[in-house]
């Protein structure tokens, strides 16, 4: 019983002591609630004020939209603004009216036209969505299929002139005509059959590997095989172009409406005030929003007073402020579901992408050649042209027809600035559905080494190689670092590869990458470009670590809320330039409305420190603590870490332990470099893919 007696007491006074500490510590955390209530207001000014770089660093970006348009009208160098629907009308049909072209002036025009199609695309992929116009993006999209279509058509008539000749070009040996064009942007091989040699049914083109074995019957036909590579891909349909829904174009309309307001009653009191007469105060106004439209040189000259200019900027920039935040969650939006419903054997688009341009292949109709008479050379010409030959026939005996018309064997080279990271997989082009599908291909077999792939073609069309779009996902860990002022490193590993970006200014650049461990040489290193075009880039050259809309339906992501997301990347990126952040194991431990990562103060002076003392930083948007826990911690907790406080913005919880210095440093930050930092952080998705 006296036992009993004693352990009950002790149980009992270590259950109060137990309690007492608990109290202690929860009305600890409640002082520190409250002290972080009280101050929140005044960090979240202060955050507003670091923030307002990102509204600048758009204006920056329009202004250089005009600049570039205004240098083009100034240059006058011939070639048309493509975003002008009335010049780029013109030169297509100017270019239409050009006949006779041959190949290789065909391939020289295809540098201006592709540069054309470029800068389309990227006008679309650069303007913020909310200023994109419904109708401009209608012109912009059909300018695209008109000039992708026009040059098509181009390089088929400049193949009809090369093959009436073909005859006065055939190779002496074989007394068959061969022609090989190798350009940056296209690669064309042609084959005439003019001895029509049955046991000639292997095809080589000279030099290369790339080939047919074609069946006896095609190589007793009158007929020429021609393989046009375009290093591009230009049968695709274009990818729609990221809208805001209707609600989210109407919350920010309705802020700017309000503010619109606000402001306008604040510039006509101050003129009240200043002149006393309306209607001066009213030709003011208008003045003023006249001069908005056409740039500084008329805004110095107008009759306004200080004060309403300022207030003006004001606004313009509030308004900029929530356009550029509106757009950044829009890069985060997840689909609810795919875009579309697939057929059998057709290629998801959103699961797997096209890479290494499209293969053209083409069994064409041998046209009546040149016949040299009395000096002259006479050809007669087809009114309809250069003729497809349709094999195998339409109409066929079922039982001959595997026998006489087997699959042809085909043998391309892939494209040595692409990276597979499994074996490619074939795909054909239905040009009846608009879309890749995967059946009438057989016996694929791939040499890496050699960049070789082989495989049976039932009938010729255009086909590409495909790789799944997220075979770099999810990430497995990734560090952003400064490397200089307004310099950092993002380096992202993955299963296959580690990349390292680096990023200044407006520009990004491939500093390195690592594939299976070894280092890979690739012609994007060293090429400093703008954000959009560097992904672009990054894109088509098969390292895709940019996921979208609907890339969590094929990865498994550790969701975090995009309005969470938006405020990590944006904070992230206003500190880069004097912090380090990295990858933590408990990211994906917390719930979607709370993120965990690395954080240290990293200035420029120190040396490389081997084990870095990092600081794990909790951070749900609105408050921000440093955790007791570290990465090699056992079990996750949300304790606070002893002797520090609640923040409600990474940047107030950095400068509890960060020196003078480095704060200063992030002051000092150039805006267009943040908003480039901040851009591949919404664009990588680090927080939720990793």
């Amino acid at each position: 019983m006296h036992q009993h007696e004693e352990a009950r007491v002790k149980y009992e006074k270590e259950e109060m002591e137990r309690l007492e500490i608990q109290r202690i510590e929860n009305e600890k955390l409640q002082k520190l609630e409250a002290k972080d209530l009280e101050r929140r207001n005044e960090e979240l000014e202060e955050l507003y004020l670091l923030e307002a770089c990102f509204p600048e660093a758009e204006k920056l970006k329009r202004d250089n939209r005009f600049l570039s348009q205004w240098k083009h009208y100034i240059e006058c160098d011939g070639s048309p603004d493509p975003s002008i629907a009335q010049e780029i009308n013109t030169f297509i049909t100017l270019w239409k009216e050009e006949t006779n072209e041959t190949l290789e002036e065909v391939i020289e025009k295809s540098k201006l036209v592709l540069n054309l199609i470029e800068k389309l695309k990227l006008i679309l992929l650069e303007t913020p969505p909310y200023d994109l116009q419904g109708k401009n993006i209608i012109q912009y999209q059909e300018s695209v299929l008109e000039l992708q279509e026009l040059l098509h058509l181009k390089f088929n008539r400049a193949t009809e002139i090369l093959l009436r000749q073909a005859s006065t070009l055939a190779d002496l040996d074989s007394g068959n005509m061969e022609k090989v064009i190798q350009d940056e942007n296209v690669t064309l091989y042609i084959w005439a059959n003019l001895k029509k040699n049955p046991r000639h049914r292997s095809i080589r083109f000279s030099e290369t590997q790339t080939g047919f074995e074609i069946p006896r019957i095609l190589a007793t036909s009158d007929i020429a095989l021609r393989l046009l590579h375009t290093h591009y891909d230009h049968v695709t349909p274009l990818s729609p172009v990221l809208t805001p829904s209707q609600e989210h174009i109407s919350t920010v309309t309705d802020f700017v409406k309000e503010e619109v307001k606000s402001v306008q009653t604040a510039v006509s009191k101050d003129l009240q005030e200043e002149n006393k007469q309306e209607n001066e105060s009213n030709s003011v106004h208008e003045e003023e929003t006249k001069a908005e439209g056409q740039g500084d040189v008329e805004e110095q000259m107008c009759p306004v007073q200080e004060e309403p200019e300022a207030t003006k900027y004001e606004m313009e920039m509030k308004l900029l402020s929530e356009t550029v935040s509106a757009a950044q969650e829009l890069l985060l939006e997840n689909a609810s579901e795919k875009p579309y419903f697939l057929e059998e054997n057709e290629v998801d688009l959103c699961q797997f992408t096209t890479l290494g341009g499209v293969y053209h292949l083409d069994i064409l109709e041998l046209p009546p050649q040149c016949k040299p008479m009395k000096g002259w050379m006479i050809v007669e010409i087809l009114k309809e042209g250069l003729q497809k030959y349709t094999y195998p026939p339409e109409t066929t005996e079922d039982l001959e027809a595997e026998n006489v018309f087997p699959p042809i064997e085909v043998t391309l080279e892939v494209h040595e600035n692409v990276i597979f990271f499994e074996n490619p997989m074939v795909a054909r082009w239905d040009a009846e559905g608009k879309q890749w599908k995967t059946d009438g291909i057989s016996n694929v077999s791939y040499k890496s080494e050699e960049r070789l792939i082989t495989f049976n073609l039932e009938t010729f069309c255009p086909v590409t190689l495909i790789q799944d779009a997220h075979i770099n996902m999810p990430y497995q860990s990734w560090e952003l670092r400064p490397l200089d002022v307004n310099k950092v490193l993002l380096t992202i590993t993955t299963v296959f590869t580690e990349l390292q970006i680096q990023i200044k200014e407006n520009l990004c650049m491939l500093a390195s990458i690592k594939v299976n461990n070894k280092n890979h040489s690739s012609i994007l290193e060293e090429k400093w470009m703008t954000p959009v075009s560097f992904i672009i880039a990054l894109k088509k050259a098969g390292l895709n670590i940019f996921p979208t809309g609907h890339s969590h339906l094929y990865v498994v992501i550790n969701y975090k809320h995009p309005s969470v997301e938006v405020k990590a990347y944006r904070q992230m990126a206003l500190l880069s330039s004097a912090f380090a952040f990295c990858w933590s194991k408990w990211n994906t431990a917390c719930e979607s409305k709370k993120t965990v990562f690395q954080v240290r103060e990293h200035l420029l002076k120190e040396e490389p420190i081997r084990n870095p003392n990092w600081t794990l930083l909790m951070f749900s948007g609105d408050r921000a603590q440093s955790l007791k826990i570290n990465e090699s911690s056992d079990a996750f907790s949300e304790a606070l870490k002893e002797e520090t406080e609640f923040h409600s913005t990474l940047y107030h919880m950095v400068k509890d332990f960060a020196s003078q210095e480095a704060m200063r440093a992030v002051r000092r930050s150039n805006c267009q470099f943040v908003d480039s930092v901040c851009h591949m952080l919404l664009s990588t998705r680090l927080l939720s893919y990793s």
